[in-house]
């Protein structure tokens, strides 16, 4: 899969402000900025993520997804300095 794939999987399942993706075809980084993660913890949060791509992580189309989830608050607060 590819890194616009993978987005589009996750912008489609979860409402994203922002969200970024690296990697190397196996193996992903993302940063991902939702509303949808208020008053989660942060396994909430990947669990969210991870629903959105449902048997692709199973399946091992996508192999690892490292993440760093932030709510707007978050992300403006993180952003600022």
């Amino acid at each position: 899969m590819t890194a616009d794939q993978i987005k589009q999987i996750i912008s489609a399942g979860l409402p994203c402000e922002y969200i970024t993706l690296e990697g190397d075809g196996r193996h992903w980084y993302a940063t991902i900025v939702s509303p949808a993660f208020e008053g989660l913890r942060a396994i909430q949060r990947h669990q969210r993520v991870y629903g959105t791509l449902g048997s692709k992580m199973q399946s091992d189309e996508v192999h690892a997804l490292s993440m760093k989830t932030f709510t707007p608050a978050e992300w403006a607060a993180q952003t600022a300095t």
